[in-house]
């Protein structure tokens, strides 16, 4: 069954890491742009450097509009949610974004990335966002991921 657009949109799952904190895991929105750069600066300059591949001090309106603008068709992002944080006061620890492409072949490929704020890595999070985006992306017709990382 395919996954429309739509519906990816609207896409929210409660979940609780491994310490029993509640979190929420939704598609991200468009007001989340300062949420986004608030979580970005909230990142140690490592894990920075491990997600960019540079070490960076601010996100680009151009980060900016990848991450938040996304089509929901050939890019997805999911963010995760403290859940009891509401409205503008939303705290978000963690996402997982893709951005798919199709090849010679006519398949669907994906590249897919995630950050964990560094107080929430090790209770499973990025194990469940990779779950979540595979059913997504295979809803889609994605067939594989990829994904760039440091040595």
């Amino acid at each position: 069954m395919t996954t429309t657009a739509e519906e990816l949109r609207r896409f929210r799952q409660p979940w609780r890491l491994r310490d029993g904190t509640p979190v929420v895991i939704r598609a991200v929105r468009d007001d989340d742009r300062a949420r986004i750069v608030k979580a970005f600066h909230e990142l140690d300059p490592e894990s920075v450097y491990t997600r960019l591949f540079s070490f960076r001090k601010e996100l680009t309106q151009a980060d900016l509009d990848r991450l938040a603008g996304v089509d929901f068709v050939d890019a997805v992002v999911l963010v995760v949610a403290k859940e009891g944080s509401a409205g503008s006061d939303e705290v978000l620890i963690g996402g997982v974004s893709y951005y798919a492409r199709t090849l010679e072949d006519g398949s669907r490929s994906a590249e897919i990335a995630f950050t964990i704020e560094e107080d929430y890595q090790g209770q499973g999070l990025a194990g469940k966002l990779l779950e979540l985006a595979a059913a997504l992306a295979r809803s889609q017709g994605i067939a594989r991921f990829e994904a760039e990382v440091l040595p």
